[in-house]
């Protein structure tokens, strides 16, 4: 690839990993406000997986590229934007756009990776981090001492919040397959068997009280098993429903069943409470505050990450060129931790 071309991946509309395109084309330049970031590292998120069946609730109409976030460094700069930046490695949270050599961002969507930190480290925890921290910190609020069930502990999303969790004193329980659970015991995490286990009479055993946090990415069934496992001032934090990953029909019902249920819950008199997090509330009303709050939350993860108290957990790393195998990879649930791209 010469200098002067971009690579990037298109999703044609409601196709298998195979049918990803590949298109190239000239380098694009940056508008007022904005820089242009030679992408070093882009991930496969769940979100993809559901883009690729049409199922990811506010998706863009086909085509388009996909790629929730990416790391990479500022290689240009246009008008308003300090030049001091090019060079500069940055992460963004994109939603779309990321599967792609060379990406138009809003430089006050950059956020600076600390030195020391690589691309790839960096990558597996923009998305992922950021809704992590958000949820544990911002909506739970669990403090040191209190007990956390974490569904999916070893995925994206699952594996950084145990480890925040951890890092702040609290004990978790994580249900995983039984592929997952020694590498979750050497974590400290006591694992629960989606598959196998009664995953509410189990949770009752270790915590007879109920737990102070539950975040769940499944929905459907499980979500409501999950609120009647909160202890009292306990705290459900929503925050998907791959259980209707394969589902046809509606992709926005399951969003908004959970959303009835959370706004029902949340009307009783139980001193308990549920949220459905998106981690894009609060962008369209309020911008500068959105950016501001994702400018500190990321910063504290990358904080994290130096630290320790969060480790990478890289699953693979695929050239952009082979993004099918990527998503298929990422797809198989095989893989603990992050699918990544680079250019």
């Amino acid at each position: 690839m010469n200098a002067a071309e971009m690579v990037e991946v298109v999703l044609p509309g409601k196709v298998e990993p195979e049918g990803l395109q590949m298109r190239r084309g000239h380098v694009p330049t940056a508008g007022p406000g904005q820089v242009v970031v030679r992408m070093e590292a882009t991930g496969v998120s769940f979100a993809e997986q559901q883009m690729r069946r049409g199922r990811y609730y506010d998706q863009p109409p086909f085509p388009f590229v996909p790629g929730y976030d990416l790391v990479g460094t500022v290689m240009a700069t246009g008008d308003g934007v300090a030049p001091g930046l090019v060079g500069t490695r940055v992460a963004a949270l994109l939603k779309v756009g990321g599967w792609a050599s060379h990406v138009v961002v809003d430089a006050a969507d950059a956020v600076p990776v600390p030195d020391g930190v690589g691309a790839a480290e960096a990558e597996t925890v923009v998305v992922n981090g950021i809704t992590a921290w958000q949820m544990l910190h911002r909506k739970a609020r669990v403090r040191a001492g209190q007990t956390v069930l974490v569904h999916g502990a070893n995925g994206g999303v699952g594996s950084v919040l145990v480890q925040l969790a951890q890092a702040v004193g609290a004990k978790v329980i994580g249900t995983a397959s039984a592929r997952h659970h020694a590498a979750l015991r050497e974590r400290g995490v006591t694992p629960i068997d989606y598959r196998t286990e009664n995953i509410p009479a189990r949770v009752r055993e270790l915590a007879p009280d109920g737990v102070d946090a539950v975040f769940d990415h499944v929905g459907g069934r499980s979500v409501v098993d999950s609120w009647h496992l909160l202890a009292p001032g306990g705290t459900l934090v929503s925050y998907g429903s791959a259980s209707t990953r394969d589902d046809e029909g509606s992709k926005q019902w399951p969003v908004l069943k959970l959303l009835g249920r959370v706004w029902v819950w949340n009307a009783l008199p139980n001193r308990r409470r549920a949220y459905f997090f998106n981690v894009w509330a609060g962008r369209a009303l309020s911008p500068g505050r959105f950016r501001a709050r994702l400018h500190a939350d990321l910063t504290e993860v990358f904080a994290a990450l130096q630290r320790g108290e969060i480790t990478a957990q890289i699953a693979a790393e695929l050239p952009l060129t082979r993004a099918a195998e990527a998503m298929r990879l990422a797809e198989s649930g095989t893989v603990a931790g992050k699918v990544v791209l680079h250019a």
